[in-house]
Parts: C-alpha cells; sequence; structure tokens
C-alpha cells in the first residue's frame, strides 16, 4: 500500500493522505499513531489549538519512523496572530512536538475583522526563509482572503486547508487555488459522518466497486487532486480510510459525487470567525 504525494508549488512534497487528530485525547495518540504507522500513513495534522501536539510528538518519537519519512503540520491559533506572537507560537508549538523543524505551518483561520492575518503570514515568511518551516500556507481563507494575501506578501501560500465534502464542495475556491498552484486540503472530508455516508448516490457507487462509502468519499477527493485528512481514532476506520490507492473512479462516478453538493457549510463561515471565537 502506498500514499500519493502532491508537489507542492515550492517543490515539497507533501503527503496525499494524512491523519488529523483533532479531539484525540492525550492517552489514546500512541495507539492511534502506530496503527497509522503500521497503515502507511506518514502524515499527521494537529494544531496548537487541539492541545495534542506534546502528545502526537513523543508517540512519533516513540515510533521507529525516522523524521524524514514524516511530514508534521500544525497551526497557529487565532488568539495568537500578529508578527511577534506568530513566532513565538511557531517555536511554542516546535517545542510542543519535539521538533527541529515542520513540514507546513499553517494560519487557522484569517479572522479578517482583527487584520492581523497579513502580519501573521509575513511571520510565516520569515520562519520559511529560516528554514524553520518547509512549507506554509492558510486554513480557512475563501477567494477574497487570498486575493488580499497574495497581493500584499512574498510567497504564494502552498496549501489551503478549507472545510470540503461532497455537500460542500466549494468549487470556486478550489478552482481557484488549482489556477494559482495552491494545494486544497480537506478538512470534514467525510463531514464527520453526519448523512453523507448514507446518502444513495454514495453507497450506490460503493456497491459497485466493493468498497466502503467513506472509501469511495475520499477516493472522489483523490479525484479532484486534493489532500486529504480524515480523522480516526478506530483501528478498523484509520486502516480503511487509507486503503484506497487501489483503485479509481470512472468519471461518470466522480461526476455523479459532483452532482450532491448543497452549499452545506457544517463548520463556521470564516467571514464570521474573529480573535476570541471558538474556545
Amino acid at each position: 500500500m502506498t500514499n500519493d504525494v502532491q508537489i507542492l508549488n515550492n517543490g515539497y512534497p507533501m503527503p496525499a493522505v494524512g491523519l488529523g487528530v483533532y479531539k484525540i485525547a492525550d492517552e489514546q495518540m500512541e495507539e492511534v499513531v502506530r496503527t497509522a504507522l503500521d497503515a502507511g500513513y506518514r502524515a499527521f495534522d494537529t494544531a496548537y489549538f487541539y492541545g495534542n501536539e506534546k502528545a502526537l510528538g513523543s508517540a512519533l518519537k516513540h515510533s521507529n519512523v525516522e523524521r524524514d519519512e514524516l511530514f508534521i503540520t500544525s497551526k497557529l491559533w487565532n488568539d495568537y496572530q500578529g508578527y511577534d506572537q506568530t513566532i513565538e507560537y511557531f517555536n511554542k508549538s516546535l517545542d510542543n512536538l519535539g521538533l527541529d523543524y515542520l513540514d507546513l505551518f499553517l494560519i487557522h483561520w484569517p479572522c479578517e475583522n482583527d487584520q492581523l492575518y497579513i502580519e501573521s503570514y509575513k511571520a510565516l515568511e520569515h520562519l520559511y526563509e529560516e528554514g524553520k518551516i518547509k512549507a506554509i500556507g492558510v486554513c480557512n481563507f475563501k477567494i477574497h482572503h487570498l486575493e488580499k494575501l497574495m497581493k500584499e506578501t512574498k510567497i504564494t501560500p502552498q496549501v489551503n486547508q478549507i472545510e470540503l465534502h461532497p455537500y460542500f464542495n466549494q468549487q470556486d475556491v478550489q478552482d481557484f487555488c488549482d489556477e494559482h498552484d495552491i494545494k486544497v486540503t480537506a478538512w470534514m472530508p467525510l463531514m464527520r459522518n453526519k448523512g453523507l455516508l448514507d446518502d444513495p448516490v454514495i453507497t450506490d457507487i460503493a456497491h459497485r466497486y466493493d468498497k466502503t462509502p467513506a472509501q469511495i468519499v475520499l477516493r472522489w477527493h483523490l479525484g479532484h487532486n486534493r489532500i486529504i485528512i480524515p480523522k480516526s481514532q478506530t483501528p478498523k476506520r484509520i486502516k480503511e480510510n487509507f486503503d484506497i490507492f487501489d483503485f479509481n473512479l470512472e468519471l461518470t462516478d466522480v461526476a455523479e459525487i459532483d452532482s450532491l453538493n448543497k452549499n452545506a457549510r457544517q463548520g463556521k463561515d470564516p467571514d464570521d470567525v474573529s480573535i476570541g471565537d471558538l474556545k
């Protein structure tokens, strides 16, 4: 079993499938990470806000996988935006994880009303130029956020991590990112199973391919050249979510899943998130 690799716009390789560790408790992390590594995962997505960077770092340290085989992503939380605080909290994340560098560091939300994401990103550029981060990017940025960012900074983001699933495919953002060679990472790629995996279109396609509905949806994402970070702490699902490299969906099936879009956002609208929100 292999993991496809996406080449970011600076030439740095990023695994197409990673494990999201949001809400994975410290006491569960070691077993989750061991299961994931055994299944073939090499990319792990955390954030300062998740409160489990130390547990992830410890679990990875106890594994027998070399650092250069891993791809570790973390994120700057809203409350710590601003140039100096970005550098301070990047270093805290690095220390929590017990690492010398991060593969990817992202601004968690634009928080546009606070007008700090530009200087936060300039701090990321500085850290990138110092070699402390191999790739930089953003999360939850809409087109207008990206346009402003790219106008006022030097480095085009390598990644934009956004909520994306068949019921909310953000095709306009995807098209913009494709046009500017920004890789899209889908968070909540399975919509946290809020009915999506019971959709008759998904279940019918799954039956025809002899795959699970989750595998069909994840393969649909890969068919659109996205990176995905499904979260699970159940060993069976961790393995199942990675076991998607032995088939491709026919273009007609991809199109049928595309047609399920309902613009049904599950998380917060980025335009409505400010510093101090989402505690």
